[in-house]
């Protein structure tokens, strides 16, 4: 826009240095905004140049290592890049889904950042054309001794409860873990899943110009103001004091707008659609216009306010929720806004595509804005940080490590703790059933949610072990893909995709950025070598307070498609007399278990090494044997190692069973060890010797571990604990822990 620049009014304050700290720029990144503009920026321009180069926006300390990452397939639409990711489901149909962080919110005001985190992450969903089916979450808290970590569970909980069984889309799964790294940041990290038309997915691409911009959904108004600058910065002693950075949800008015905006959908009328999520007005316009190549104008006095005297800077860097930015091609106009008015949503042209390919803002007649698209855009710096790879501890012998004195009390001890326990307190309180297609509850190895109409299944899973990650975070990535890849085989599904949501420390720090590089060595070299892409996510950073920071959590959720739903599995053992089999490679690996954090105190050692090529056909076998019916139920191994696998099978069949034990092992490592790449499967007494013939011709690992039947664990018909014992173990200690005042 020639000659714009002179038509810029400079708001007060003035920018001094102090200012641009204070919205998270360097001198170095403040020098690029100058060279850009060519001048000093109004205050509304600075605080757009902040949050669209934080590193919640820009990726500028992670972009490098992502490129890694495989995002191709043959089941992809949609990799990364937009608002979620998109795989083909066959039969003309697509799952879209992602997963996001809302951690620094949530940890300042827990029910509205655990809130605001689902309404977000199902924005991006739906923006792309698709119905949610299902959410998921994967929680992390402090040590439950900590003063706010009960403060912290029943807000995150009842904030992710509430919007999810208000909006109407089932909470079907996830995790929550308590651990002393998250004690003053803890990680609230939502999935979504939707299913939309393969002819009917939107993207955000606002190509064309002269095409009206239109705001739906809520008003505007000043929640969230630099909520993005927030989540890219580390906390202190006054992070309470970020309290007004926090945005506030009405699941509500989501409804609306989903019902709206699919409705709209099915009309012949949107180019481009985005989610005003993090960094709001700005964020949805800018990214809009750059994918699509255009400029864009706005007049910020057609916005819909709902509080008074908002300026230009509050209107573009509020964070308000459930609110949408469409462009429409030019006869949709009136359609649109019909639809919109009839969900009583507001509905405003507040602007147009135009082929300057800058941003123009106007605000009460004078141009508050006028920045170049494509280098705001595009121009945020790309770090290539310093780090240092995390040194792998060495590996522990099972002699190294005493056994207990009674292996039974050991695993009453384990499934009792708060590592092992029973979430039920927790989704309880999530309507894990609404939409009536709920198939696979929580509590097993993966949620499944029947595709609505057909007899396909969508298994979902959320997954990562911190402490491994901790340890050596290569293998740590790796694990925390591969544990996703057997939680859905387990259940019978194919696994098809990936999202992440990669929660790290400040990466300004070598040693956090080296935590990082490893992670992403090890999910990529996961991904590549199950043919099981990355295709959305979210990377957040900055975990920590006071130079203390969380324990590296690159947290993966997994897709797979159950063909049939007639051939689900279940972890629940289904009859007495079946005989149970251990497939996967054995060797007693105690280094980083719960066996030797509970009992001894200890996070020593490695962490198990993760074999690809096992895993890969440890798994094809397994999920080939449910498909043909071979086996009556299925479990994967991991925390807690044998023995808790197998109490939780007969806790959920309410079936007992006498384990068999190998000669020439120390009985404890057998029983506790966290080898990977392993499943506990049941068979009829008569299909076992015919698996173990099949798996043999496989060279992979097999054994006979034992017999379902009676109401105890045994081991071999010694040291016997009754399943009562087990469940009230199992089940007494959250909600004991959360009645305590």
């Amino acid at each position: 826009m020639s000659g714009a620049a002179e038509k810029i009014v400079p708001q007060n304050p003035s920018i001094t240095p102090e200012l641009v700290a204070d919205h998270g720029l360097n001198a170095e990144e403040y020098q690029r905004l100058l060279d850009i503009l060519g001048r000093e920026p109004s205050m509304t321009e600075l605080g757009i140049f902040s949050v669209m180069w934080s590193e919640h926006c820009s990726y500028k300390s992670s972009k490098f290592w992502l490129k890694k990452l495989p995002t191709e397939g043959p089941h992809v639409i949609q990799g990364p890049g937009e608002n979620a990711g998109v795989v083909d489901l066959g039969d003309g149909q697509a799952a879209i889904f992602k997963m996001e962080s809302h951690n620094h919110p949530s940890f300042i005001e827990p029910y509205q950042g655990a809130a605001t985190g689902v309404g977000g992450i199902m924005r991006d969903v739906f923006t792309m054309g698709a119905r949610p089916i299902a959410n998921m979450n994967a929680l992390r808290f402090g040590a439950p001794d900590h003063p706010k970590s009960r403060h912290l569970v029943s807000g995150v909980v009842a904030g992710i409860g509430d919007y999810g069984n208000c909006i109407g889309v089932p909470t079907v799964g996830g995790e929550t873990n308590f651990d002393a790294g998250y004690n003053t940041n803890i990680l609230v990290n939502a999935m979504c899943v939707g299913l939309a038309d393969t002819d009917k997915i939107f993207y955000s691409a606002a190509k064309g110009v002269g095409h009206p911009v239109v705001y739906v959904g809520s008003k505007t108004g000043r929640d969230g103001i630099h909520g993005a600058t927030m989540a890219s910065a580390e906390f202190d002693d006054d992070s309470a004091d970020k309290r007004p950075t926090v945005q506030v949800g009405d699941p509500f008015t989501e409804k609306l707008l989903v019902e709206a905006c699919l409705e709209l959908m099915r009309e012949d009328a949107i180019i481009a659609i985005q989610d005003m999520g993090a960094a709001g007005l700005t964020s949805s316009s800018v990214e809009m216009a750059d994918k699509g190549g255009v400029g864009i104008s706005l007049d910020l006095d057609s916005v819909p306010q709902r509080e008074s005297a908002m300026t230009a800077y509050e209107m573009m860097l509020s964070e308000s929720q459930e609110r949408m930015l469409i462009v429409l091609k030019p006869d949709a106009k009136d359609k649109a806004e019909a639809i919109f008015r009839k969900w009583g949503l507001d509905f405003a042209v507040i602007g147009e595509t135009t082929g300057t390919g800058r941003l123009i803002v106007r605000h009460r007649g004078v141009i508050e804005v006028d920045i170049p698209v494509g280098e705001l855009a595009d121009s945020a710096p790309e770090y290539q940080r310093p780090y240092v790879l995390t040194e792998p501890p060495a590996l522990l012998s099972p002699e190294e490590i005493p056994a207990p004195r009674r292996l039974s009390a050991a695993l009453l001890t384990l499934i009792g703790s708060q590592h092992l326990c029973s979430r039920r307190w927790i989704w309880e309180q999530y309507d894990h059933m609404v939409m009536a297609d709920t198939v696979q509850r929580p509590g097993g190895d993966a949620a499944v949610v029947r595709i609505h109409g057909t007899r396909k299944g969508l298994a979902i899973t959320t997954d990562v072990t911190p402490r491994y990650c901790l340890a050596d975070p290569e293998m740590g990535g790796r694990q925390a893909v591969a544990e996703t890849w057997r939680n859905l085989t387990a259940v019978g599904a194919t696994p098809l995709a990936i999202t992440d949501c990669l929660n790290f420390g400040n990466p300004e720090r070598p040693e956090i950025m080296g935590q990082f590089a490893g992670a992403i060595e090890g999910i990529a070299a996961a991904c590549r070598a199950l043919a099981y892409p990355v295709v959305s996510g979210n990377v957040s950073l900055y975990n920590e307070t006071n130079g203390i920071a969380i324990p590296p959590t690159p947290a993966i959720g997994g897709i797979g498609l159950i063909p049939d739903i007639a051939q689900m599995m279940t972890l629940a053992f289904k009859a007495e007399g079946e005989v149970i089999l251990l497939i996967g490679a054995e060797r007693g690996h105690l280094g980083q278990s719960l066996y030797l954090d509970v009992h001894f105190g200890r996070r020593d050692g490695a962490p198990p090494p993760v074999d690809l090529e096992h895993e890969r056909a440890t798994g094809d076998f397994v999920r080939d044997c449910i498909r043909k019916g071979a086996v009556t139920s299925v479990h994967d191994c991991s925390d807690g190692g044998l023995y808790v696998a197998i109490a939780e099978m007969a806790l959920a069949g309410n079936i007992g069973a006498n384990l068999t034990l190998p000669e020439h092992h120390p009985a404890h490592a057998i029983l506790f060890g966290e080898d990977q790449g392993r499943y506990v499967v049941t068979v009829t007494a008569g299909k076992a010797d015919t698996l173990c013939a099949e798996a043999a011709d496989l060279n992979l690992d097999i054994r006979v571990a034992g017999h379902t039947g009676g109401h105890e664990l045994t081991l071999d018909g010694q040291d016997p604990i009754s399943l009562q014992a087990l469940k009230t173990a199992h089940d007494d200690w959250l909600p004991q822990y959360m009645s305590i005042r």
